[in-house]
């Protein structure tokens, strides 16, 4: 089978021949329909070899959806052929936090050696990837495969930040979303199919800030060094109750501990290298909270896919074919897809 993978460090991902894997017990094995491109693919793909922590080559593609095509022994509650979502944070499966569907945060993952696919372990983005257990797998009932693909990351990600923020998202409140790319134009989508706060989005791409609008942005600024202030002019000097950075470099990180209200929360998605002071005197006002969230729940990912099976959240796609895929990734470095980049491999 074709599939795309992280061979070298320093050097661009391949499109190469590999053996179609066959599931073990308990796995699964899925044909995949699509396959979403994500910056934390480019940022694992620009560490340096000394600190690059995968064994290589890795079939890249953390953002997965297909239909299942085999089934090891002792899997239960699926049929060949039904449509499903890859869910990645894979956890150890009996820890606490296992137990509540919170993978993400399982404790004991790393240690033994369990990597989520297309982040160590083989990825979506090929003809066919291997599922270590079918409680990592959610049905689509009838979502297309196009639209959920992005949502296992992309959508996922945006939504457990909200949702733990949803007690100050009152009506009458802000929330900042800062970047408009993959992860942001679903992060305003679902603020909006959320909570009544109003939503301001900032970019520095007038074209990000124009799908801002159109996915439901209220109102939308340029991110440039004005920003904070015309933040605090919008909430009348007090600042948002929320601010969702999605770039995390230095410049944002500043705009976000800026424009935060007293009591508000910074929380940081993107992975820009940027650092925030956090403590007295660090520039935060005071009892502001900042988090850092990893990816969601697998419940998290159901809900997320229950609003876009009722037209609440739906991804803005460019699509591409497994050839394309290492120019897709040259196209999201430079900044140049608008949404999300989708990998079809069968298509």
């Amino acid at each position: 089978m074709r599939a795309v993978q992280y061979r070298t460090v320093g050097r661009a991902p391949e499109v190469v021949e590999v053996p179609v894997p066959e599931p073990g017990p308990g796995q699964v094995l899925l044909k995949v329909t699509a396959a979403g491109l994500c910056h934390s693919d480019l940022a694992v793909m620009g560490w340096p070899e000394e600190h690059f922590p995968y064994a290589l080559p890795m079939t890249l593609g953390h953002e997965g959806v297909g239909t299942v095509a085999a089934m090891g022994s002792g899997v239960e509650g699926l049929a060949e052929g039904d449509a499903v979502a890859v869910y990645g944070p894979w956890g150890c499966g009996r820890c606490r936090g296992c137990a509540q569907g919170k993978e993400n945060c399982c404790p004991y993952a790393a240690g033994l050696g369990i990597l989520p696919p297309g982040l160590g372990a083989p990825g979506a983005l090929a003809e066919y990837m291997l599922v270590d257990s079918a409680r990592h797998l959610v049905p689509l009932d009838g979502l297309d495969p196009v639209q959920a693909a992005p949502l296992t990351d992309a959508g996922l990600t945006p939504y457990h930040a909200i949702t733990r923020s949803l007690p100050k998202l009152v009506p009458g409140s802000i929330a900042i979303v800062i970047g408009v790319g993959g992860l942001g134009h679903l992060a305003v989508q679902l603020l909006r199919a959320l909570t009544p706060a109003r939503v301001v989005a900032l970019d520095l791409s007038g074209e990000k800030l124009e799908l801002a609008k159109s996915v439901g942005a209220h109102e939308v600024l340029l991110s440039d060094d004005t920003a904070a202030g015309r933040i605090r002019e919008l909430t009348g000097g007090t600042g948002a109750e929320v601010v969702l950075d999605f770039v995390g470099a230095q410049a944002t990180l500043a705009v976000a501990a800026a424009s935060v209200a007293v009591e508000g929360d910074v929380t940081v998605v993107g992975l820009g290298g940027g650092t925030l002071a956090v403590g007295f005197g660090g520039g935060l006002p005071f009892e502001v909270s900042a988090t850092f969230p990893y990816w969601g729940s697998r419940v998290e990912l159901v809900e997320v896919i229950a609003l876009a099976r009722q037209g609440l959240v739906s991804s803005h796609v460019e699509t591409f074919s497994l050839e394309e895929a290492p120019t897709a990734y040259e196209r999201l470095h430079a900044g140049k897809i608008n949404g999300r980049a989708v990998v079809l491999p069968h298509g």
